[in-house]
């Protein structure tokens, strides 16, 4: 009875707590796309990602009701960084609907404008960065004094406020009316109630010591491939010292037990044990700690990165080229920052095509075969299969008035016509495409199966091509995989490299894509083709993560384009459409929600790309 009694009063009380409208909220999911493409149109970052925004902890006075039923504490405020815009996953703040939408378009306006750093600065950024949104964007104006008039009175009445927080308050509603009109803001306890329509800073991480960057190495290369949980939203971290040792006194107090947040000495560096409920218990934390052991971390993981012996690596064609990095920090390109190694498969025995593709492939190669160009006369030639009757007349003529050459090519020849076009296509070979795209097909079988057809339509239909893979460990290493260039012929040698693939490393892509448009810029022909193969996003060990690798595979793309080359990109990344977008331009990629159907599709695309018939 008193378990009953008490379910229902939580419930009450909760729901009389709750000011929010769910009926009329704007969720971040449906708004997502039109906000990025907002954000770019009104001058902002165009290479800012727009993602949901993680609640805090704010220590602010709550109404009384808010106390009784526990709620309150956490709220999603909207902040960015120099990667990220994060605003909130649901606004529900209001009874019109418009109006929460509105919210969400007048944080994107405020945030092209830029961000608060600190809290320190929090105050004045924001009437600062509103200003300027409203004289840059005037027709914001209306939607602005809307918002306004909507959200002060679901502030506190300051004079319900003690006098420190009152003044403060009063700050807080005068800079929303008029921005602009403080300097600073009133000291007083706590925290102020949060404004949802102003930007905060991101968050701050743990003052403990950060990992040194050898550290930092080490656990990269001891993940593996294991699998990976997507988080919606991003924690806050830090580095604590490990509290779990033998000597010194430890208290323990009970109501430690009732609290998710208290410290949980659990070495996440040497735990490789997977932790059922380990997701739902993050999503309740406001802070994730990690520590640091002075054991050793079980090698088998380790291994499986490690570069293999030279007796069973592949054989290195020369000691490796430097290519220059893009550094959008900087503004600038890194000269000779990395080191791309062309590699060879070593004694791999040449192979048959496989008997599952066979039929696939046959008629691929009956479809491309009719569009092969067709045999034409060429005239004028110093020698034939038959004489050029046009040419004939002409050296007569010229003949009789004295003019005419004792080279004179009288001759007609049967040729067989080429087309002015080029493709080379590059693999993704990193480290996860060992992933299982179900219980039968690797994403590294889909690559393979992909190349063998591809390559079948491509020979039957008589046009340069050529197949390249690509991994990479760290920026001194990118292995460049050569499958098949230019100047060989396909055939079974080819067959057997293709088989012999297997997944590598990670994906430093603006290297691959350098090297790559280096080798297309050296045909003589008119139309150049890269079509790229992924799986993911760009990344390595070192600080190719993140903005830092997209940018750079973005610059890639563009010096290829300078070069002639026309780049296309093919990816099963269900993520693509975060970051593909901004890399390649909205035309010249595509994204397979059926990975297996990739070896089908292929050849298709090639045929729509080159504007070939299909």
């Amino acid at each position: 009875m008193e378990e009953m009694v008490g379910v229902r009063w939580h419930r009450l009380i909760t729901r009389l707590a709750n000011d929010q409208h769910a009926q009329a909220a704007a969720v971040l999911t449906v708004e997502q796309s039109r906000l990025a493409i907002l954000l770019r149109a009104l001058g902002g970052d165009a290479g800012l990602r727009v993602a949901p925004a993680p609640e805090r902890a704010v220590r602010a006075r709550r109404h009384w009701l808010k106390r009784i039923a526990g709620t309150g504490r956490r709220h999603a405020l909207a902040w960015r960084d120099a990667e990220t815009l994060r605003l909130p996953e649901r606004i529900g703040l209001f009874a019109d609907a418009a109006l929460n939408r509105d919210l969400y378009i007048w944080l994107v306006a405020l945030a092209s404008r830029g961000w608060p750093t600190s809290l320190s600065d929090w105050f004045v950024t924001n009437q600062r960065l509103t200003r300027e949104a409203l004289a840059a964007l005037p027709g914001l104006r209306p939607r602005y004094r809307r918002l306004v008039a909507a959200v002060l009175p679901r502030r506190q009445d300051p004079k319900d406020l003690p006098a420190a927080e009152q003044r403060r308050e009063l700050a807080i509603q005068n800079a929303l009316r008029q921005p602009g009109c403080h300097d600073e803001l009133p000291s007083a306890p706590g925290e102020p109630a949060p404004v949802p329509l102003w930007l905060y800073p991101a968050p701050v991480l743990g003052t403990a010591p950060a990992p040194s960057a050898e550290q930092k190495q080490d656990d990269e290369a001891a993940r593996g491939p294991s699998a990976v949980r997507s988080a919606r939203a991003r924690k806050q971290g830090e580095y604590v010292e490990d509290i779990d040792g033998r000597t010194g006194l430890v208290a323990f107090r009970l109501e430690s037990l009732f609290s998710w947040s208290e410290y949980v000495p659990v070495d996440r560096t040497t735990d490789d044990s997977d932790d059922e409920d380990a997701a739902r218990v993050a999503e309740d934390l406001d802070r994730i700690s990690l520590t640091r052991s002075a054991q050793a971390p079980a090698s088998r993981l380790r291994l499986e990165l490690d570069l293999p012996s030279a007796a069973e690596d592949e054989i290195p064609l020369e000691e490796g080229r430097r290519l220059p990095e893009w550094d959008w920090r900087r503004g600038m390109l890194r000269p000779d920052h990395c080191r791309i190694v062309p590699v060879f498969a070593r004694d791999v025995p040449p192979a048959l095509l496989p008997e599952r593709l066979a039929p696939v492939a046959a008629r691929l190669r009956q479809r491309f075969e009719a569009l092969r160009p067709d045999r034409l006369w060429s005239a004028r030639r110093p020698r034939g299969r038959a004489l050029d009757l046009e040419a004939c007349i002409r050296f007569q003529a010229e003949r009789r008035r004295g003019s005419a050459r004792t080279d004179a090519a009288l001759w007609r020849e049967l040729e067989a016509q080429r087309r002015d076009l080029a493709c080379l296509v590059l693999a993704d070979l990193s480290l996860s495409t060992e992933a299982w795209l179900d219980n039968e097909h690797q994403v590294i079988d889909v690559v393979c199966d992909s190349l063998h057809l591809l390559g079948e339509a491509l020979d039957a239909g008589g046009d340069r091509f050529a197949f390249y893979g690509f991994s990479s460990k760290r920026r001194d290493h990118v292995r460049f995989n050569v499958i098949k260039n230019f100047a060989e012929a396909w055939g079974d040698s080819i067959r057997g490299r293709i088989q012999a693939l297997k997944p590598g490393y990670y994906t430093r892509m603006g290297a691959a894509i350098r090297q790559a448009s280096a080798v297309l810029a050296e045909q003589p022909t008119s139309q150049r083709l890269l079509l790229l193969l992924t799986d993911g996003k760009p990344n390595d060990l070192d600080i190719y993560e993140g903005r830092y690798g997209v940018e750079d595979t973005r610059q890639a793309l563009l010096e290829a384009r300078r070069l002639g080359v026309e780049p296309f990109c093919v990816t099963i990344d269900q993520d693509a459409a975060d970051y593909l977008p901004y890399i390649f331009g909205q035309p010249r990629y595509v994204l397979l929600r059926k990975p297996v159907e990739l070896p089908d599709i292929l050849p298709k695309l090639y045929l729509l790309l080159t504007g070939r018939p299909s």
